[in-house]
């Protein structure tokens, strides 16, 4: 059997590969993110120091519901030609496919962040007044939190007849501990407070915890009928 690493390395470019041909998944959280930048921008016009606390809140929700576009195709794709059925009956180990998916979609989304946030930083005229190399920490763990969580319950509400509308259900409460440490962490190094670093500490204990989480359970959630 080839080793986890060598499993995870193949599922994820053949993931790759897949959305690069197609790209559906990174078109449809583009549109998403966009509509809602530009929503917002003619919604109301705020001088530099109001965008800098509500930005934010804005950047991570528009992040977080275009990332579910890309969570909800993670497994489709493997229901094609019974490929997940495949997998469950071989020898490879379910961790290995899950953090091939995870790695792939924080890919996707982070793709979809290095590209959306010259617009926002456009539209509300933004600049950090703190360390602004803080932002990419907080944007990494942050990324990393929505997916590993998103990968796994997508996971889970795969086989149910409305997984679209169940993995919100799942994902968002689960998460609010993580986008109110991305949001204060945010708003904190644009405007210059304190207090940036304990809420980077949260996000880190948060990944830790629900990454380790989700492998020990996956592979009960992949075999569950």
């Amino acid at each position: 059997m080839p080793a986890p690493t060598a499993i995870t390395r193949a599922t994820l470019l053949k993931d790759l590969r897949l959305e690069w041909r197609s790209k559906d998944a990174i078109n449809s959280m583009l549109f998403f993110s966009l509509l809602v930048v530009v929503v917002f921008s003619f919604s109301f016009d705020p001088s530099a120091e109001e965008s800098r606390q509500i930005a934010g809140g804005l950047i991570w929700v528009a992040f977080l519901f275009a990332a579910v576009v890309a969570l909800n195709q993670t497994w489709a794709r493997e229901l094609r030609n019974q490929v997940l059925d495949a997998y469950r009956v071989s020898p490879a180990p379910a961790n290995s496919l899950f953090l091939a998916k995870a790695l792939g979609n924080f890919i996707f989304v982070s793709v979809l962040e290095a590209l959306m946030t010259p617009l926002f930083i456009a539209f509300y005229r933004l600049r950090a007044i703190g360390p602004a190399w803080q932002l990419l920490i907080v944007a990494m763990l942050g990324t990393w939190a929505l997916v590993v969580n998103g990968t796994f319950f997508a996971a889970m509400s795969l086989r149910t007849r409305s997984r679209e509308i169940m993995l919100p259900l799942l994902l968002f409460p689960i998460s609010v501990p993580a986008i109110l440490a991305m949001v204060q962490a945010t708003t904190a190094i644009l405007t210059g407070e304190t207090g940036a670093r304990f809420w980077i500490v949260l996000l880190v204990t948060y990944d830790l915890v629900f990454t380790t989480s989700c492998l020990l359970l996956f592979e009960t959630v992949l075999n569950a009928e």
